[in-house]
């Protein structure tokens, strides 16, 4: 019965987590549906085709992980000063974040122009991949460093209770993304047909359209205004906050990306290499857009648990309010689960999966990968609220760093690897051991949250410098 007294907190209260949630929910359903829209175009020229920028796309996998976590890490003190209403130290957090997190983007940028196929021929066994894709990684790379500054100054406007704007903007850029697929990909109203290197001159164009509109909006909005004495200048004293409560996210996120592409590197060295890329392109995003409501439960979690403790609240009132937030996106992902798993057999291996030309053994991976990925929702959902909601809005940077990465890098990768390269188990235990990772992180989450050693004001007692 505790279990459903912390969830009975009233109508007002879900309607302020929903409030915040859907904006969110809608925005990661826009950014991951364009990763998804990227793969169908793409595999409309073939199995090959989608293979090599399955392959191209593990480096760059890498520098999306370092823009969530600039992104996160900027959260954890932008929604306790937001709780502060200190405008000054906000507008301070998003420019050290901005000129880190660009020029992390852009050194990643050149090693992906400079060395492409040195780079491709590292993460699989078929060179034809390397060279086919060289073209796509030289230019998705610079894509990213328009899209850092766009993703930090939307999540600063999230963590100030404004999803909606990163919800329109990004609704924006994948519009015009898929609009440019269209052309430069099959050269459709008199554009050349590109293939590959189209794709990646569509997503180009529309993060530097992201980033215009972001320079616009700042300069006109009045909720967070921007104080470009303080972002230029944002001070040592933020620098080393940021530092603190971030690096340990943004190496998070980075060393969780580089393990996940650990993972696809397994795959692209699996004697069935070209079916496996194939069926975990289609079935790795079609998981992430199954995950998008998990994803917006989590940011919510963290502008709410984050806003509480800049507001001074009490001990327990935090933690009655993180763990009935945990429980309800563990409802969530169980409902999600149930309604994805019946989808399997209705939608997905008669429709989705022959819409995007897979056949044969192809189809019967990405089957395995559907019901492994769907089965494993609820888990997924409580770790990511405990981990990017929960321990990082109360400053626990570095305990959250260890739940994450730990039951990745200690049983999954290794587990995966043994069953793929090892033991040649078939693809079964290989998708089952891609998963396995959420079953040993979730309980150590319960544990960290209930023992309420998480919690810190990260903004200090002192005045920063103005």
């Amino acid at each position: 019965m505790t279990f459903f007294r912390r969830l009975n907190r009233g109508p007002d209260f879900y309607r302020y987590l929903w409030k915040l949630s859907i904006p969110i929910i809608l925005q990661n359903l826009i950014t991951f549906s364009l990763g998804l829209i990227d793969t169908f175009m793409v595999s409309q020229l073939g199995n090959t085709e989608m293979a090599a920028v399955t392959t191209a796309n593990v480096p760059v996998f890498l520098l999306i992980s370092i823009v969530f976590g600039i992104q996160s890490g900027l959260g954890i003190l932008v929604s306790q000063y937001w709780g502060k209403k200190d405008m000054a130290s906000i507008n301070r957090a998003v420019g050290v974040a901005a000129f880190l997190g660009t020029g992390f983007a852009l050194i990643l940028a050149i090693i992906f122009f400079l060395w492409p196929v040195a780079i491709m021929d590292l993460l699989s066994n078929e060179h034809q991949l390397s060279v086919m894709g060289a073209p796509y990684l030289r230019l998705i790379g610079f894509s990213y460093v328009f899209n850092m500054l766009s993703s930090v100054y939307a999540s600063a406007q999230r963590s100030v209770e404004n999803p909606n704007f990163g919800m329109k903007l990004f609704g924006f850029s994948t519009l015009l993304n898929t609009g440019l697929n269209y052309l430069l990909i099959f050269g459709h109203w008199g554009f050349p047909a590109l293939g590959i290197t189209g794709a990646a001159i569509a997503t180009l164009l529309a993060r530097v359209a992201e980033f215009v509109i972001c320079v616009i909006y700042a300069m006109r909005c009045k909720a967070m205004p921007f104080l470009s004495r303080c972002f230029f200048h944002p001070g040592k004293e933020m620098v080393r906050k940021f530092i603190k409560y971030s690096s340990p996210v943004v190496i998070n996120e980075a060393a969780w990306g580089l393990g996940n592409s650990m993972l696809t590197v397994i795959l692209g060295y699996t004697r069935e290499s070209v079916q496996m890329l194939a069926a975990n392109a289609v079935m790795g995003n079609i998981h992430r857009l199954c995950l998008v409501v998990c994803f917006g439960i989590g940011a919510a979690t963290a502008v709410i648990v984050g806003k509480a403790i800049g507001e001074e609240q009490s001990h327990r009132q935090v933690m009655d309010l993180s763990i009935a937030l945990l429980q309800f996106a563990f409802l969530v992902g169980l409902g999600l689960s149930f309604v994805f798993l019946l989808m399997v057999p209705s939608l997905f291996v008669p429709v989705i999966f022959p819409l995007f030309k897979l056949t044969g053994g192809a189809a019967a991976i990405a089957t395995a990968l559907a019901v492994t990925g769907f089965a494993a929702i609820s888990l997924h959902a409580y770790s990511i609220s405990a981990i990017t909601g929960v321990l990082r809005s109360g400053g626990d940077v570095r305990g959250a760093t260890a739940l994450d990465l730990a039951p990745q890098w200690l049983v999954c990768v290794p587990l995966t690897a043994l069953c793929a390269l090892v033991f040649h188990t078939g693809y079964w235990p290989i998708c089952i051991a891609m998963q396995s990772e959420c079953l040993f992180k979730v309980p150590l989450c319960i544990a960290r949250v209930r023992s309420g050693k998480w919690i810190h004001d990260v903004t200090g007692r002192e005045a920063d410098e103005q």
